[in-house]
């Protein structure tokens, strides 16, 4: 259980079900006098009533202070099970304070006040043994009260760590939260590492004098039949016409922005990929999502705000003509089904860029105007982590000299270690040779605490929103910022769980081309975007001389220095060049082939005829994922659901497991298919 949140459940609940365990999701609720009283979902209301209850509580409160009163128990308390905790709990508190005599309230009394709340079938007095002094005399104190009160007893573990070894990681993450170190914590410091998840055998064993507590946690368990595929979650429904269905809508739209980019008369060959798209969005039942999108745009546009799709939604005929992008797909070869296809599992995802600053914020908050606080969110941005991160931590943890922990910093420049060096060589470059005696407790913390999660961000401009309430789906928290919600899950949890998301993402050089483009309308030349013309001599020879700072997509240096060697005279070469310099062209040693070919010192070839039409335009290089989502199609026979799942694969997230059960894949249809 998370503390106050369900923060971990989506990560959680996919990886229990990967490995053939049913996972049951809860949280631990902090009280308004103090106490964590942990709660288990029996059901989809019960989840609801959770995520309500704790968006009420974050809300109101500074982030990260919400707390909740004994009165919201009451009204939230259908669909969940209480557990009444570990030494943080109300009743072992009370018990405690009753036994030293420090006064408060009753354990009879706590005990009373949840029986009212959760009632005898909703309430398990929670037995745990870490062996420690002093905990039986609690424990009896705890049986007896539950005898009295005919309440069933359970045994947990209050588990803070899977393994005995994470004992090591929860002090240093004790460390850090109270800022000090091992050297000084004392008895901050969990006192042994009996917290941890322990097999039916030897919780029988530890609790042999009372089977039933240990057996009550299977018939608990078989109760709580409540799973996150369960959500409930629905896209909000887009306001059509009197008899006027949403697909009707879409296609009218379309066809008439269609007719708007193309001067009144559509091409054929647009008219059969707008049908092909139509029918895909309606059979996965999107139209309502492109509506409300498309509905956005406009809003920005009617408000003097500069908006433009981008990403895979640029591969879109449709996105083109409701005016999302300002990209037509067709005359770029690009492949639809990177955006959309049949077997896709999530929703599409669009990103809009927008002019950073005030006119980004307006769109932002015209979004909280339309559906409400409790229906709309920035997704959270879950922090991890890294190198950097995770050896300053650590050092600090470890009291290490302050200079060891800048020269720390300066070998994680980019975030990580360089992949030259082995992690003791760093060590040692940083003043921490292995022979330093706490050079192997850093080096064993560092691997365990790498890409754990670090603290709960905001996405640059993801916003999720629901028909009906947002806040029974997912808890909402206040931001740091004024103004905004965010939820408590990433963009990735999200996309698994099927939550759409769109991404409203400010660009500095989008100011620059609204200014730019409102200058050139006040002097007489109004600009369209989608027919800017693209074959300039004068724009391409500046280009070709690497005069390009300010110029967005081929000002770093990198990028200019690339110019001169490909020598741009098209707008697709642009196009080429601002592909090639990016981490996976460049890691897969596909930058110097292409540029080689481009100037005719290298033969131009295929690794397989079939694979012509799709590298031919890129030299027999690929350089784009399209083309590698059409390799694997042609090559593989890959359907359009398992090139989704290749791309989702290749994604920034990118998961190394993922990826290998994709590759074996396409592995094994290409032998087969030979």
């Amino acid at each position: 259980c998370d503390r106050d949140g369900v923060y971990g459940a989506p990560r959680f609940s996919a990886a229990a079900k990967e490995r053939g365990i049913r996972p049951i999701v809860g949280a631990e609720l902090t009280l308004e006098d103090g106490a964590v009283l942990p709660v288990l979902v029996e059901n989809r209301t019960g989840y609801q009533n959770l995520c309500r209850m704790l968006t009420r509580a974050h809300l109101r409160a500074p982030k990260g202070e919400g707390k909740i009163g004994w009165n919201e128990l009451a009204e939230f308390a259908e669909g969940l099970v209480a557990l009444t905790g570990d030494e943080e709990g109300p009743l072992r508190r009370a018990v405690r304070a009753a036994r030293s005599h420090r006064g408060g309230p009753r354990p009879e009394r706590v005990l009373e006040q949840l029986r009212r709340v959760f009632g005898r079938r909703r309430l398990w007095v929670e037995i745990q043994r870490h062996r420690l002094r002093g905990e039986e005399t609690v424990n009896t104190s705890l049986v007896d009260l539950a005898r009295t009160f005919s309440l069933p007893l359970l045994a947990t573990n209050g588990v803070l760590h899977a393994s005995p070894a994470g004992r090591q990681v929860l002090d240093v993450f004790t460390c850090i939260r109270h800022h000090t170190h091992l050297d000084e914590a004392g008895r901050l410091l969990a006192p042994n590492g009996e917290r941890f998840l322990k097999g039916p055998e030897e919780m029988a064993t530890l609790f042999a004098d009372l089977p039933e507590a240990v057996g009550n946690t299977a018939r608990l368990a078989e109760r709580l039949t409540f799973e996150l595929s369960d959500l409930g979650y629905e896209f909000p429904r887009f306001a059509v016409g009197p008899g006027e269905t949403m697909e009707g809508a879409l296609r009218g739209q379309t066809l008439a922005g269609a007719r708007g980019r193309y001067d009144g008369a559509i091409p054929a060959k647009v008219s059969r990929q707008i049908e092909h798209e139509l029918g895909i969005i309606g059979r996965l039942g999107f139209a309502g999502y492109f509506l409300i999108v498309a509905d956005l745009v406009r809003y920005c546009r009617e408000n003097n705000i500069m908006a433009q799709g981008r990403g895979s939604a640029a591969n879109s005929t449709v996105c083109f003509c409701l005016g999302i992008t300002a990209v037509d797909p067709l005359k770029y070869h690009t492949l639809f089904e990177r955006f959309l296809s049949e077997g896709r599992t999530g929703w599409p995802d669009i990103d809009i860029d927008l002019p950073s600053g005030e006119r980004r914020e307006r769109a932002i908050q015209e979004v909280y105007r339309r559906y409400g606080r409790h229906g709309a969110a920035m997704t959270a941005n879950v922090i991890t982590y890294r190198g950097r991160s995770a050896a300053r931590e650590i050092g600090k943890a470890l009291n290490l000299p302050p200079s060891v922990l800048e020269r720390f910093s300066h070998l994680f420049a980019h975030g990580d270690f360089p992949h030259t060096l082995d992690l003791t060589a760093q060590m040692a470059q940083a003043g921490l040779p292995r022979e330093h005696p706490r050079a192997g407790a850093f080096a064993a913390l560092y691997g365990q605490i790498h890409s754990l999660p670090r603290h709960l961000g905001q996405h640059s401009g993801g916003m999720i929103i629901c028909q009906g309430k947002l806040d029974s789906v997912v808890p909402l928290e206040n931001a740091s910022m004024a103004g905004r919600v965010v939820a408590q899950w990433d963009k990735d949890d999200c996309e698994d769980l099927g939550i759409v998301k769109v991404d409203l993402l400010g660009l500095g050089m989008m100011s620059v081309m609204q200014d730019a483009l409102e200058l050139t309308r006040a002097r007489g030349h109004p600009v369209d975007l989608a027919k800017i013309p693209n074959d300039d001599p004068a724009t391409f020879e500046m280009m070709r001389q690497a005069d390009t700072i300010g110029v967005f997509q081929i000002e770093s240096r990198a990028q200019m220095a690339t110019l001169p060697r490909l020598k741009p005279k098209c707008f697709y070469d642009v196009v080429i060049e601002v592909a090639i310099i990016r981490p996976g062209p460049i890691q897969g040693d596909m930058v110097h082939p292409y540029l080689e070919r481009r100037a005719g010192r290298e033969e131009v070839v295929y690794y397989d005829e079939r694979l012509r039409p799709v590298l031919e335009r890129t030299l027999g290089v690929p350089l784009f994922q399209e083309q590698l989502l059409q390799i694997a199609m042609v090559m593989a026979d890959f359907t359009g659901s398992e090139a989704e799942e290749l791309r989702r694969a290749l994604s920034f997230h990118r998961s190394e497991e993922r990826m290998e059960k994709v590759a074996a894949k396409m592995r094994a249809n290409m032998a087969a298919k030979k």
